[in-house]
């Protein structure tokens, strides 16, 4: 966490800092908006956040989370993080993209191999460099917590072989990027709100979504789909935010222990993300749902045939930046 550290220790210079020190130390609410249920381990993750900045500062902080996209949109998100009527947020990468296009190396098809290399990435300097982006916009990036990797639910027929998905019509989220790895597949991508994915799945208006294993266990889509495979093609993480005028106004006593409980909730998000999967795969099972593992051979065929998307956005997100991730897990070992 030390780049995290040093972007909010740079913020308090000067007459902020003067402020802060100034000023004696205060109840403070922090109301923290993010998109996704209270049993999934995002949810889970910022409760555990709650529990840890409420002890430790002997209840001069007060955290009110709001879940399920409760606070709004997207964009309700960032105006309240801008005004400071929202102290924290969290927002998946696609969303921040128009704030950096270093945002767009995550929408990069099979580009990061495993959870190891994710961790890379997002904490090393690609992810800390696109998160300081928000900064001029009155937001600061304070780290990553995630979704996990993206993986193919339908209710069509098992997908084996590439050749399984061909014309099969998958549920996108808007991003161009995740529609065009889609159709570098030889699915038919169709955006659908996720308010209405279930009852889309359900009525089989689409055939299927392209989602990981914890988002499609917490809202049981195994109920309205029969086959999972194993695909593995993105991983999704999500930023979370802090406001930047509200963290000014904070004492320095409050802010290490809003950070430092953010240090461990993010460790134990991540952990329960990765550790549910197995668990997750044996109820999809017991359900009755088949479940495919690709083949090595065909894992191949999917991601030579999804490069022609990071082709397609080579210019937009940088060839040096694409370069630079694979260097960075490559040198790895990973």
């Amino acid at each position: 966490m030390t780049m995290q550290k040093h972007t909010f220790k740079t913020l308090l210079a000067g007459a902020a800092l003067a402020l802060a020190t100034a000023l004696p130390a205060q109840a403070v609410e922090i109301k923290l908006a993010h998109p996704n249920v209270p049993d999934h381990p995002m949810g889970q993750g910022f409760e555990y956040f709650k529990e840890l900045v409420e002890e430790r500062s002997g209840g001069e902080i007060e955290v009110t989370i709001f879940d399920s996209s409760k606070f709004g949109n997207f964009d309700s998100v960032v105006q309240g993080l801008q005004s400071g009527l929202l102290q924290m947020g969290s927002a998946s990468t696609p969303n921040l993209a128009p704030f950096s296009k270093d945002f767009l190396i995550f929408d990069m098809p099979f580009l990061i191999p495993s959870y190891e290399a994710a961790d890379l990435i997002t904490d090393g300097e690609i992810g800390m460099e696109a998160a300081r982006a928000l900064e001029p916009t009155g937001i600061i990036g304070m780290g990553y917590i995630e979704i996990g990797f993206r993986h193919n639910f339908n209710s069509t027929r098992s997908v084996v072989t590439l050749a399984d998905m061909e014309g099969m019509k998958i549920r996108s989220t808007p991003s161009k990027a995740h529609i065009a790895t889609l159709q570098s597949l030889g699915a038919n991508p169709t955006p659908i709100a996720w308010s209405e994915v279930y009852t889309a799945l359900q009525q089989q208006t689409v055939d299927g979504i392209d989602i990981d294993l914890n988002l499609a266990w917490a809202n049981n889509f195994h109920e309205v789909t029969e086959n999972l495979t194993l695909v593995g093609s993105l991983y999704s993480p999500h930023l979370v935010m802090a406001s930047q005028i509200w963290w000014m106004g904070l004492s320095p006593e409050h802010q290490e222990i809003i950070e430092t409980a953010f240090a461990e909730m993010q460790v134990f998000q991540r952990t329960k993300i990765r550790d549910n999967e197995a668990d997750i795969l044996e109820k999809l099972a017991a359900e009755g749902m088949t479940v495919v593992e690709l083949t090595p051979e065909e894992r191949a065929k999917f991601q030579e045939a999804s490069q022609s998307v990071v082709a397609e956005f080579e210019a937009e997100i940088g060839a040096d930046l694409i370069e630079k991730a694979r260097t960075t897990i490559a040198d790895a070992g990973l």
